[in-house]
C-alpha cells in the first residue's frame, strides 16, 4: 500500500479554504413529487430543455455504477476528460510553485493544460520499444512533483503498460497517478477500475468518445477516492454536463451489446489492416496496438502524410513527437475505409 500518500498534504491552500458554488437544484435533496420550479429564474415554459440540468448528473452515474461497479461517490463528469484533468491540475497543482511528471511521447493535452496552469513539467522518455522505466521516474520526483500521467493504452504509440510496473509506481509515487484509459476498451489488459480501492494515490480517467462512439457529446469520467472526488466537486462548474449529453450517454450505455459488437469489429479490422500494412514497401515498422489505431514508422512521414491527403485520406503525422520519427498514426476506420487506405498506400512511389 501507498503508506506515505497523505492526500491533505496534496490539495492547494485555496482549494481547501473555498466554499463551492451551490446551485439552485443543490439546495434541496431527497424531495420528490409534482414539483414547482420557482428556484433557478429559468424560463417556465417547457420545451424539454428549459430547465437547468442535474448538476450531480445523478441518473449517469447510477448507470456508470452498475456498469462498473464502483459506488456513485467515487464518480466524477466532466466536459470531456480534457475538463476532468484541468480540474486535477487545479485542485492540486500550485500555479508557479508544483510540478508534473509527463511521459514522452503520450497525449498532449497533458502539456497544454501543465502550461495553461502555470505547472512545470518534468519530461521523462519512454525507451526504444515504447516502455516505461521505473527508476527514470521515480528520480525525477522532488518535494514538488504532485501528479505522474500514465495513457494505458498510450497515444499514440497504442501500447499498454505491464501491470507490474504501474503497481510499482502506485507504490513508489508520493502525489497522485493519473492513468487515462481512454482506449481501455480495445485492450486485453484489465482496468485499473478494479484496484480503486488498493491504492489511494489512484485517478483513473475514461471516456465514451472512443469505443462508446459519443466523440461528439463530450463526455468524461473519473474514477477516484471519495476524497479525491469531493475535491474535484468542490471546483467543478454547476451545470458542466448538459441535459442532452446526459441523456445521450445512458442511451449508448444502455446499448452494450451494440457497442461489444462494434469493438469487436475495430479489432478485427485492427489486425487486417497491421497485417496488410506490413505489405507496404515503404513501411519499416508496424508497431502493435492495445488501441483502435496504429502507429507506422515509414521511410518519410511528411511526404506521405501530404500524399495520402491528396487522395482525400487523412491521417496523423507524429513525427514531431519524441521516439515517433517518421511514424504515422492510422486509426482503424471500416472495412472499407481501411481498403481505401491500403490501395491508396500501394499506389505511392
Amino acid at each position: 500500500m501507498t503508506k506515505q500518500f497523505r492526500l491533505n498534504s496534496l490539495i492547494r491552500a485555496n482549494v481547501k479554504a473555498m466554499k463551492p458554488y451551490s446551485s439552485a437544484r443543490d439546495d434541496y435533496k431527497g424531495i420528490s413529487g409534482d414539483m414547482t420550479f420557482l428556484d433557478a429564474n429559468e424560463n417556465p415554459f417547457e420545451n424539454g430543455l428549459n430547465r437547468y440540468p442535474d448538476p450531480q448528473q445523478s441518473i449517469l452515474k447510477m448507470k456508470l455504477s452498475e456498469l462498473n461497479n464502483i459506488p456513485n461517490d467515487n464518480i466524477l463528469l466532466g466536459n470531456g476528460s480534457d475538463e476532468v484533468l484541468d480540474l486535477i491540475f487545479r485542485a492540486f497543482c500550485d500555479p508557479g510553485k508544483d510540478e508534473v511528471i509527463i511521459i514522452r511521447p503520450t497525449y498532449g493535452m497533458y502539456e497544454v493544460l501543465a502550461n495553461l496552469n502555470d505547472v512545470a513539467i518534468q519530461e521523462i522518455f519512454l525507451d526504444a520499444d515504447f516502455d516505461i522505466n521505473i527508476n527514470n521516474i521515480v528520480n525525477g520526483m522532488n518535494m514538488s512533483t504532485k501528479i505522474l500521467f500514465l495513457c494505458s493504452p498510450n497515444n499514440p504509440t497504442g501500447q499498454s503498460f505491464t501491470r507490474e510496473k504501474v503497481e510499482r509506481l502506485l507504490l513508489k509515487f508520493n502525489g497522485l497517478v493519473v492513468i487515462d484509459e481512454a482506449y481501455i476498451d480495445f485492450s486485453n489488459q484489465a482496468s485499473w477500475l478494479t484496484r480503486l480501492n488498493d491504492f489511494p494515490n489512484l485517478i483513473v480517467t475514461q471516456t465514451l468518445s472512443k469505443a462508446y462512439g459519443m466523440a461528439g457529446i463530450r463526455l468524461g469520467i473519473c474514477y477516484a477516492s471519495k476524497e479525491i472526488i469531493s475535491v474535484l466537486n468542490r471546483i467543478k462548474p454547476p451545470y458542466n454536463i448538459n441535459t442532452l449529453t446526459q441523456q445521450k450517454a445512458l442511451e449508448r450505455l444502455s446499448k452494450s451489446k451494440m457497442v461489444y459488437d462494434e469493438i469487436q469489429k475495430i479489432l478485427m479490422q485492427r489486425d487486417r489492416l497491421s497485417s496488410q500494412l506490413n505489405t507496404i514497401s515503404f513501411v519499416e515498422n508496424v508497431f502493435p496496438s492495445d488501441a483502435n489505431f496504429i502507429l507506422v514508422k515509414v521511410d518519410n512521414a511528411q511526404l506521405r502524410y501530404d500524399q495520402l491527403l491528396k487522395k482525400q485520406i487523412v491521417v496523423r503525422n507524429r513525427t514531431n513527437e519524441s521516439g515517433c520519427e517518421n511514424c504515422l498514426r492510422f486509426t482503424v476506420g471500416t472495412e472499407t475505409e481501411n481498403e481505401k487506405l491500403i490501395n491508396a498506400l500501394k499506389q505511392l512511389t
